[in-house]
């Protein structure tokens, strides 16, 4: 569990009905009860110290842990820009570990010139669709949110929707968009009790649901004809070339 050494009492929850709150149920979701907490992993983009973004992510784990997920949340500072450094720099490296650890995802950003930001854009720019033939996103599920200076708007989150899709996510239906955001938080940085914070509820218990339910299941689920059709066309080619012939000598 990584919890921000700036969020206050974590695990409190004043403006949660837990009553209304069960943990999601396994037996419903054919998912094995004995199993370990849903591992989720929480993004936000933005580097102010006052950061909406970050404070809507805080909230959102704390709810998330209310349901029983183990969670983490990336510190996009000293982050380096896409390229500017090795695939081996420290930050590069914990971003791909913890997307690699996750089951599930929660991105939030701000709304900046009508979509996201470069902060949280360059956090997944630096996660591979494909890494050793292991794709660190393929099949782990998605929610979406964002918040805004402004008036409500749903810019962010339709565009953390397609990057979600390309990056071959199970992106859950709900989302959450927070409008004026400066209001909805108090001096301590905590959510105020509002149809907004409902709605951020409704998808982190969306998402933990989803979660048991797709994961042990994603692989099979991503599986695709065209993908296997390519194997297959590779493995002929390599047996017409006596390439297989030649690998199975040689390991003699």
């Amino acid at each position: 569990m990584n919890i921000d050494r700036q969020s206050p009492n974590i695990l409190e929850l004043p403006n949660l009905e837990t009553s209304l709150l069960p943990a999601p149920r396994h037996d419903a979701l054919g998912a094995d009860a004995n199993a370990h907490a849903p591992r989720i992993l929480l993004l936000y983009g933005s580097l102010r110290p006052q950061s909406y973004s970050r404070k809507l992510a805080l909230e959102a784990e704390r709810i998330l842990q209310q349901l029983g997920a183990e969670t983490r949340v990336f510190d996009p500072h000293e982050l380096p820009v896409l390229d500017s450094v090795g695939k081996d720099h420290p930050k590069v490296q914990q971003l791909r570990e913890w997307s690699q650890w996750s089951e599930g995802q929660v991105w939030v950003s701000p709304e900046r010139h009508g979509t996201i930001t470069g902060v949280f854009k360059n956090q997944i720019d630096w996660l591979p669709l494909e890494e050793g033939g292991v794709r660190p996103t393929q099949g782990r599920t998605l929610a979406v949110m964002q918040v805004s200076g402004g008036s409500q708007s749903f810019n962010v989150v339709n565009t953390l929707r397609v990057l979600g899709r390309w990056m071959r996510m199970v992106t859950i239906p709900n989302q959450s968009s927070v409008p004026k955001a400066w209001q909805e938080f108090d001096d301590a940085g905590r959510m105020r009790p509002s149809s907004y914070y409902d709605r951020v509820v409704d998808v982190m218990e969306e998402l933990v649901k989803f979660t048991l339910l797709v994961r042990g299941r994603s692989d099979y689920l991503v599986d695709r004809y065209s993908e296997r059709k390519g194997v297959e066309e590779a493995r002929q080619l390599a047996r017409e070339s006596g390439a297989v012939d030649h690998v199975a000598a040689s390991s003699l």
